[in-house]
């Protein structure tokens, strides 16, 4: 597996191309709202498995000056094996770098033991995005 941070207009397919098939057809997420007006001030990453086939993606933008991780999703076929946090810390790592000190996800709820294993806190009560249930987490990197 290889993490790259997208700089051609082929990764950028490859990594909308897992999102379609992670949030479209297996999670029957709205198509119109996976793709949204956000891409472009977005800087994505994506997750290569060892055949070279994208397998995993996401997405980070500073708003307001936290880092927001975005559209986190890896494959049926490569998940468990580390590859959902190889792209969190990816994400983390650019983020850190555009000087961001908080990260901030919104994380469906059966995600929430998965991303508590990276330090983040759940933050809010339960809501809907997309018709899936969810709750926003925040991990403060001074303190991890």
């Amino acid at each position: 597996m290889n993490i790259q941070q997208v700089t051609t207009k082929e990764q950028l397919d490859d990594a909308f191309s897992v999102r379609y098939t992670v949030f479209v057809d297996e999670q029957k997420v709205p198509v119109e709202e996976e793709i949204d007006q956000l891409e472009d001030e977005a800087t994505h990453v994506v997750l290569y498995d060892d055949s070279q086939k994208p397998a995993g993606a996401g997405r980070v933008r500073v708003v307001d000056g936290i880092g927001k991780l975005e559209r986190i999703c890896v494959l049926s076929t490569s998940r468990k094996n580390g590859s959902g946090r190889m792209i969190v810390e990816k994400l983390e790592e650019i983020a850190t770098k555009q000087g961001v000190r908080k990260l901030k996800l919104n994380a469906q709820t059966h995600a929430i033991p998965f991303y508590e294993k990276l330090s983040y806190e759940v933050v809010s009560d339960e809501f809907m995005d997309a018709g899936i249930p969810h709750v926003t987490m925040i991990k403060d990197i001074e303190k991890s």
